[in-house]
């Protein structure tokens, strides 16, 4: 990275932020209440209340949205007749998965090969940590140039919309005519991305019943209907012979358009094992960016171990279908139940209940807001130019604030690049990728300013 103050003033900065981050990680704070106690979210949400109090952030708030989960808000004042700016970042987080398969504790930062591990560290407490490197950087050097809102959500990962509805029922509060959303990442480590897309989501639990009770497999099986067997070929019906989503009345032939994803590299970014074959047909752009993706995330059924000889009278499973821009994702929601429903075999009773749902995400990538965020981007990336990319997740909150504030310009940028492994287990950030993401932020602030 070239000489500058910002930069130098960001990189001093860096062993705070480390510890910052770190105490922030080791919030448990999973939107989850059934499994993860309240009180560690509320712990997050303090903290970064605490945080931008110390940063002389006016009217902080902890918001109290309609899903039962709190959000952060902050406004920080700029010069008289500035532009405003909305930083967003999310503090819940995935559950640690299988704990024992980290290699250290999921809510300890651990520092390992040149990256910081633990739950958040990239998605996406890193991200907020990103945004107080950048504040601090030019508050350090000669100010902050806009008026900035900071908005810290506390249920992103759950779907429930929480902060969707509190936003459409208080339409100023986030108002703003440039909103970074921190929650994507570098289409690879030092290379500058932004993501111009986002799939959209739905989010289903289907259950199937078959039997008033378990019964012996011996005495029964053969005739009596088996409601773990039937699920398993309702969830077989969701994909083509070569792993395609087929979803009954749902396009899944769109091509992209933009940045090209190498076989061999996505191969090693996904960690697919030797001999394994890559699903679905389309270039990988293609099929991770621009067409319907579904995926069976977990199902009820008896464990291998203490299993016994019974025919299984109920089965459920939690089902999930991404979908590109283009495609409602209220209508895609009615395309996966229909077909859940038609595709049931043996007459057996289903239910499909839909647990979250978000809009798929299409950016303007012609607004200044993206050539002062190119131009950030190359002092802080030398040698690199700025790429467009998409992003096969989903960030249920853009759509509502694009809907809520159209003129205002929206990009997105962040830490979950392919090695930080956002959702499994040993996620973690590289933290010169939160240095140079946290210069440029800090330089598109000022750039944006001037423009």
């Amino acid at each position: 990275m070239s000489s500058n103050p910002v930069a130098e003033t960001v990189s001093s900065l860096m062993p705070r932020a480390k510890e910052e981050l770190a105490a922030l990680v080791a919030f448990k704070s999973v939107a989850d209440f059934d499994q993860f106690p309240r009180s560690e979210s509320v712990g997050a949400a303090d903290w970064i209340a605490s945080a931008l109090r110390a940063e002389g952030f006016e009217d902080v708030a902890l918001l109290d949205t309609p899903d039962g989960t709190q959000s952060v808000y902050g406004f920080l004042p700029g010069p008289e007749g500035a532009r405003t700016v909305l930083l967003y970042a999310h503090y819940d987080v995935q559950p640690p998965l299988d704990e024992a398969g980290w290699d250290t504790p999921p809510f300890e930062l651990t520092e390992r090969d040149g990256r910081w591990y633990g739950r958040g560290t990239a998605d996406c407490k890193g991200g907020v940590l990103m945004h107080l490197l950048a504040l601090r950087a030019l508050k350090a050097n000669g100010g902050v140039p806009v008026h900035v809102k900071v908005i810290a959500e506390g249920s992103e990962e759950q779907g429930t919309g929480g902060l969707e509805r509190y936003a459409e029922a208080h339409p100023e509060l986030l108002a703003a005519d440039t909103i970074v959303i921190g929650d994507a990442g570098n289409f690879r480590v030092g290379l500058p991305t932004v993501t111009s897309t986002l799939r959209g989501m739905t989010l289903v639990r289907v259950k199937v019943d078959t039997l008033e009770g378990n019964l012996h497999s011996g005495q029964f099986g053969g005739a009596a209907p088996d409601a773990l067997a039937a699920l398993i070929r309702v969830l077989d019906s969701l994909r083509t012979e070569d792993g395609s989503t087929a979803v009954d009345g749902l396009a899944s032939d769109s091509t992209w358009e933009g940045l090209a994803y190498d076989e061999e590299q996505f191969r090693r970014d996904a960690k697919v094992l030797d001999g394994v074959e890559l699903i679905g047909s389309g270039s990988v752009a293609d099929r991770i960016w621009a067409r319907p993706a579904v995926t069976v995330l977990g199902i009820d059924c008896p464990p291998v171990v203490g299993a016994t000889p019974s025919v299984q009278a109920s089965a459920r499973a939690l089902v999930s279908l991404r979908v590109p821009p283009g495609v409602d994702a209220t209508e895609a929601t009615k395309l996966l139940r229909a077909h859940l429903e038609t595709h049931t075999p043996w007459g057996a009773r289903v239910q499909v209940e839909q647990i979250g749902q978000g809009q798929a995400f299409r950016a303007d990538t012609t607004s200044p807001a993206y050539r002062a965020m190119a131009d950030a981007m190359a002092v802080a990336y030398p040698g690199q130019e700025m790429q467009y990319a998409g992003q096969g997740g989903s960030i249920p909150l853009c759509n509502t604030l694009a809907t809520l504030y159209p003129e205002a310009e929206i990009l997105l940028i962040g830490l979950s690049e392919p090695e930080a492994q956002i959702h499994a287990v040993n996620e973690s950030v590289s933290p010169e990728e939160l240095e140079r993401l946290s210069v440029a932020e800090a330089l598109f602030l000022r750039n944006y300013a001037a423009s």
